[in-house]
């Protein structure tokens, strides 16, 4: 079981995003804005980490570059979930050190085909 840190300023999507984390068998942690789940990733050094970018304080793309670039955290792979969807989004997105970067409205599948790939374990 892999503890999954879950970033995202809309209630209704954390659950929905803790759902399918939990249904992989994962435990989920949440922070609902970009500074807080900074402070999270350097305090409970979760395996992974799924970033929203539209978030208040600190935004996904702040945040992703803060937590990579850290080397307390660096070796947490960021995925980016958010529903900025423009080619310089995702480019701008995978610079700032995310090792994925996926849009909303996603399928369930979509989303944990990416967590199973990034935590290194075979499709549950």
């Amino acid at each position: 079981m892999a503890r999954i840190l879950i970033v995202d300023d809309s209630p209704s999507q954390l659950m929905g995003i803790r759902r399918i984390v939990e249904k992989l068998g994962h435990e989920a942690l949440t922070a609902e804005d970009g500074a807080a789940g900074v402070e999270m990733a350097r305090r409970d050094l979760p395996d992974l980490i799924l970033m929203d970018v539209v978030m208040p304080n600190l935004n996904g793309f702040q945040a992703t570059r803060s937590i990579t670039r850290d080397p307390a955290t660096k070796h947490i792979p960021v995925i980016l979930v958010t529903t900025k969807d423009q080619d310089t989004d995702r480019v701008w997105g995978m610079r700032q050190g995310a090792k994925a970067y996926i849009t909303k409205p996603f399928s369930e599948a979509e989303l944990a085909t990416l967590i199973v790939q990034h935590l290194g374990g075979a499709p549950a």
